[in-house]
This record gives C-alpha cells, structure tokens and sequence, in this order.
C-alpha cells in the first residue's frame, strides 16, 4: 500500500488538473478523478518522509493540513460547519465574516483548498532537512494547478478564494502557536527529563539502569532516526508531554492528571500502571518481555519454529473475536512459545462469495516482513501517515462507492477527500496525544533495556541452580517442548553452562569459560551477523542476553520515547475503527487489501523475504492487529504495551468519527 510519494504525486497531479482550463463551465462538478485535497495531501507526505520521524509532530501536521482544507471546502457549504475559521479553539480566534457566494462554487473550493494547504505545508517543513526539495515540490504544485505563490493575501472579504486560503492557513499557523505543542521551542518538552541513564547496546547488558520500570535513552556510535537523519549525541524523548496538545475529540470527561516532577501529565482514557518488574505484576512484566526475546527466535526461515509453514490469508488470519480486559489475560491471547494470537480468519470474502485463498509461507518470512512494512522506517510518513496511505489507496479502489458511512447520495472526491481527511486527521492527532499522555506519564522501558537488566541479574526460576545465580528480579527459563533450537536443551531461555559454545570469550586464546552463569536466549543474532544486507540474514542461534538486539537496524535499536502504550497499536485500532464507521463497512473494497513483498527484495536491513509473499487483510481491524502484534516480533513493544492501545482505539475511533460528522452536520 506504501505509495511513491514523488512518482504517484505526478501522475496524481496530471489527473488532477485536467480540465482545469479557461474553458471550464460556470458551474463545475465536483467530478475530478483526483481531487485538489489528495494532490496536498501526497506533498504532506511528501513533506513528512523528509522530515526527521516525529509521530506526534506529523500527527498534527496532517491534523492541521487537513482541518484547513476541510475549513476551506466548508466556508463554501450551506450545511456543514468549519473547525477554525469563525470559530475559538484553545482560546484562539480566527474571526471570519463569510463574503459573497462565488459564481463558481467548486473552482473557489479548489483554490481555497490549495492556497490553505500549500501555506501551511511551507510553515510546517521550513526548517526539516528536508526543506527545500518540499518547497520546490510544493512550488511546482501550485505552479501545474494553475496558481500563484506570490498571491499572499489574506483580504478574503472581496470574495477571493485564494485570499480565504492565505487567511484560513495564518490562523492554522496562530493558532499551532499556542496549542500546548511548544511549536516555537521544536516541540521541545518543558519540564521532562529522564530518570535512567542512557543504555549503551553497542557494550554487552544493561549495568547503569537504575529503575527496570522506566524508560532509557538509547547511545550509539551512530544514530540514525526513523526517517533516515543522522541523529547528533543521544536522542531525547520525543513529545513527552503530548498529552497536554489541545485535541480534535477527547473530552475532560476522558482526561484525568498524572503528576510527577512539577508537571501534572494529562492522561487520556488511563489504563493504569504497566506491570513493574516486582510487586503484584511482577510475573506479567518478566513473561511480557521474555515473550519478545522468545518471538525473536522466530526469525530465520530455515531454522526452528521459523521455518513451520503457516497460511496468512485471510482464511486464517484476522477476525479477532475479543481482546484481554489485564495484564494477566495476556498469556492466553499470546503464544508464547508458537507466536500470534487466536486469529479465526473468515470463511468467504463477502464481496465475492469465494472463499480466501490460502496462502502459506515460514512464520520467519510472515513474521520479518510484517515487522519491515509496519515499521515506518526510512523514507517513511510515519504510522499516522501511514494509515493516510491506505485512504489514499482505498480511494482509488474500482469498488469503492463514496457514500458517507455507507448511504445517501454519492460523493464528489474532492468532498470524499475533505471529509475523510478531516475524521482521519483528528482521530490520528487524538491518538497521538492519548499514547503519548500516557508515555509521559508512566515513562515505561522498553525490552532491549529490560531484557538486558533482567539478565545481568540472573534467573528468578530456580534458586538451587549450581551454575545460574539466582535473583528475585532476574529472568525465567522458559521451556520449549519442541525443542525449536535441536540441541536436546528444550528451553529457549536458559543459563550458559560448562561445556556450551558460548561458555568461552570467542576473542580468548584458549577456554576461559568466562560466560558460564549468563543467560542466554535462543533469539535473532543481531546486526553484526549481516555483512551486507542484499545476501546476509542474521538467522537465530543461541545468543547471549546481554547482547541481545531487537530485529531492528544498527543505528537505530528503538524509538526515542518511552514504550507503554504502543503508538502503532493506537493509531492502527483508531484508523481501522474510523473507517469502519465513515465507509460503512467493515471490510476493504473488495473485501481484501494487500501489499507485495517480492522474495530476496522487500526486507531492507537483511535478505528475505526467502519466497514471495503477499501481505493481505480482509478488514480495517485486521490491518490494525497486524500492526500490533509486527512491534513484538519486532522487539519494540511487550503485550503489556500493545493491548492497552488497541483498547483505547477501540474507543477513540468512533469518539472522533462521531465529532467529524456533527461538523458535516453543521453541528458545532
């Protein structure tokens, strides 16, 4: 589904403008094949994919392009009512005095559309890394749809709709000013710091944590964040304080305070603590985490579990009946040991009548290929933008009927477009600002930092171990029956022993058995198992867990902010649970969607996938599990990150489809 930004916005922009001539009829339909809103919204993206990765950032961006440009579209409507333009929000106002009505209601739209979003597009990427090619993109976009940059006017009251887009984008831009995002310090937190030192992956464990509970910074000799930018000295926490960002739908009825060091964190829909490594849920944090390191033991497609044939098309994959209401329910919805979660698939499409094609390849290639597409990884528009890819992509669908919620009249696209954007954007700026509320607030560490601490305790399993030291917060064996590593242990958690191949330094002259008593996993290898990413795939062995490394590139490891809740798992079950209600279905058009992963060419830091595969998904909601459970096998998130995320959207979504359609109602 993931689209060439520059390539799909040319073709895009020369269906776009087509017929928007001289000669074009007094009164025109709304009847483009792709509209003004889509053609901004590819250059956002755009914009986003050169940019540095700031989820919650870009997660307003594209709540604000598209609040404009739906405010642009609606001062040219007797029914619906705008978001900002005449209106107050977080005690800003943009005063409007709605001029005369335009001889030519769609061409107006479209100009107001493009001059609202082009200048907010120029604001928002002017100082990115990548702000010239995105200037020159934007430039050239106004120049092929026919309109003037040089036209900075705001004085709409003469009727000129590229004055009411100047103006509309000049209060987005005031108004982003005093949001609660700290737009004019970069986004900077206020008052956050972090409680642990930095982890140092590059060394062997974890020595410097203090508390197991919270979040690390992450060192590298060289870091490179998510978009591809060479990150200077040790990346910060990126927007713990989000949760204070005025939002699109969430209520103070929804909202509750998380104090801690002089800042009260506002939480949106709290799911409480996540497990700490002791106390009550003490069993849940060391399970949740060891889940993670086990998963990663599923990645080589020749070797152990990894190499078992499963069928992931719908036929058995997707329909999630119910998810764990605790931390405890957790162990039942997650295979430890095989991976994946009770998935029913579905019996036909229902579309077509014809049953799903089965489709079976190694859990290793499902399992690394889901982890590469729902990364959002290099050249990326993050996983807010990423589900903007996927309306893009539904729009184009030769199925699709664009029926709001599935009835009435059909829509024109640049109405469609509007309208969608508009709900999705401020679901997506909501996600955003509930995840990272809670992030701010509980400040949870992730598996690399956990696993590591746990492990240069020792093992909490067995007390009398002779070989194994033993401590309350150390990390359990756990026991495979069958025996994926073929070497008669039947554990993939276990302890380094006399005689194991790991027992010696590797770099020692001769044994010295110095490893004996560590904890090894049997897990991915890591990064410096791959020469060169084009032949080499790390595979899994038997791994020391001090050196143990998520299925993540080198420079990267994981995310710069703290783990609890998942952002992917919010803003997936969000998107999925909005376009359910805007669409009025359930199901992709067609009733499936997929994306190719051609074999040897999709993975991008190790060669894979081994066969073709071809990822597919009967439903919103099956995507948007998909995403969640991709950041376990990826080794970003636990469980206990995860559900609370997907429960959240579970709410979140259909709170803010329902605010969007008051506004096409004219409600507010």
């Amino acid at each position: 589904m993931r689209i060439d930004g520059i390539r799909i916005s040319a073709a895009v922009l020369a269906i776009g403008v087509a017929g928007c001539d001289a000669f074009s009829p007094p009164l025109t339909p709304d009847d483009r094949e792709v509209s003004v809103a889509r053609i901004w919204n590819e250059v956002l993206l755009e914009g986003i994919r050169n940019d540095f990765a700031r989820p919650t950032v870009h997660a307003r961006n594209l709540w604000h392009s598209s609040a404009a440009m739906y405010d642009a579209w609606a001062a040219y409507d007797e029914t619906a009512s705008t978001w900002l333009l005449g209106k107050t929000q977080a005690a800003y106002e943009c005063d409007y005095t709605p001029p005369r009505s335009p001889r030519d209601r769609q061409l107006a739209r479209e100009e107001a559309v493009s001059f609202a979003a082009y200048r907010i597009v120029r604001h928002r990427f002017a100082n990115s890394p990548g702000a010239e090619f995105v200037a020159e993109l934007a430039d050239a976009t106004m120049a092929e749809l026919g309109y003037d940059v040089g036209n900075e006017s705001t004085a709409y009251e003469q009727g000129s709709p590229a004055a009411l887009g100047n103006y509309i984008a000049a209060c987005y831009v005031a108004y982003g000013l005093q949001d609660g995002s700290n737009e004019a310090n970069a986004y900077a937190p206020e008052v956050y710091a972090p409680f642990n030192p930095p982890i140092l992956p590059e060394l062997p464990g974890n020595p410097d944590i203090v508390d197991l509970d919270r979040w690390q910074q992450i060192t590298l000799t060289l870091s490179i964040d998510q978009a591809g930018n060479i990150v200077d000295g040790t990346p910060e926490f990126v927007g713990p304080e989000w949760g204070a960002v005025h939002p699109f739908s969430l209520t103070a009825a929804e909202m509750s305070t998380c104090p801690r060091d002089g800042f009260d964190y506002p939480v949106y829909f709290d799911p409480g603590a996540p497990p700490g490594h002791d106390g009550a849920l003490a069993g849940e944090y060391k399970w949740g985490h060891s889940l993670v390191a086990v998963w990663s033991g599923h990645l080589d497609p020749e070797d152990g579990r990894g190499a078992e044939l499963i069928d992931i098309s719908p036929a058995s994959l997707g329909n999630i009946q119910d998810y764990p209401a605790s931390f405890a329910g957790h162990r039942d919805f997650y295979d430890l040991l095989a991976g994946g979660t009770p998935e029913t698939g579905y019996e036909v499409n229902p579309a077509t009548g014809v049953p799903y094609e089965p489709q079976f390849v190694p859990l290793a290639d499902y399992a690394r290929a889901i982890a590469e597409f729902w990364a959002d990884g290099p050249d990326s528009e993050t996983p807010p933008g990423h589900w903007f890819v996927i309306v893009n992509t539904i729009g184009e669908h030769p199925e699709l009927v664009r029926r709001f919620e599935g009835t009435g009249p059909v829509l024109g696209s640049l109405e469609w477009d509007v309208k969608i954007y508009f709900a999705l954007g401020g679901a997506m700026h909501d996600a955003a600002i509930a995840a990272w509320g809670i992030k701010g607030c509980y400040d949870y560490v992730r598996p690399v930092s956990a696993i590591r601490a746990m492990a240069g305790r020792g093992q909490s399993s067995d007390p009398d171990d002779p070989h194994c030291p033993y401590h309350a917060d150390g990390i359990q064996f756990i026991d495979d029956p069958e025996d994926p590593a073929g070497d008669g242990s039947n554990r993939v958690i276990d302890c380094v022993r006399p005689g194991d191949p790991l027992a010696d330094d590797p770099w020692s002259l001769g044994p010295d058995e110095r490893n004996v008593g560590k904890i090894k996993l049997y897990a991915w290898r890591g990064p410096l198992y791959i020469s060169n990413p084009v032949f080499d795939y790390a595979g899994v062995d038997w791994v020391l867990a001090e050196e143990w490394w998520p299925y993540q590139r080198p420079t990267f490891v994981t995310p710069p902010f703290a783990g609890y809740v998942s952002g992917h798992s919010t803003y997936s079950r969000t998107a999925a649970e909005l376009l359910t209600r805007f669409t009025g279905d359930a199901y992709f058009p067609g009733g499936k969607s997929d994306f190719p992963a051609p074999m040897n060419e999709f993975l991008v830091f190790e060669e894979g996938p081994s066969v073709d595969i071809t990822l597919e998904w009967a439903t919103y909601a099956d995507a948007s599990d998909q995403c969640s459970l991709s950041r376990l096998w990826g080794g970003i998130h636990p469980p206990a990150d995860d559900i609370p995320g997907r429960l959240i959207g579970m709410q979140l979504g259909p709170g803010a489809f329902d605010r969007a359609r008051e506004y096409f109602s004219g409600l507010h």
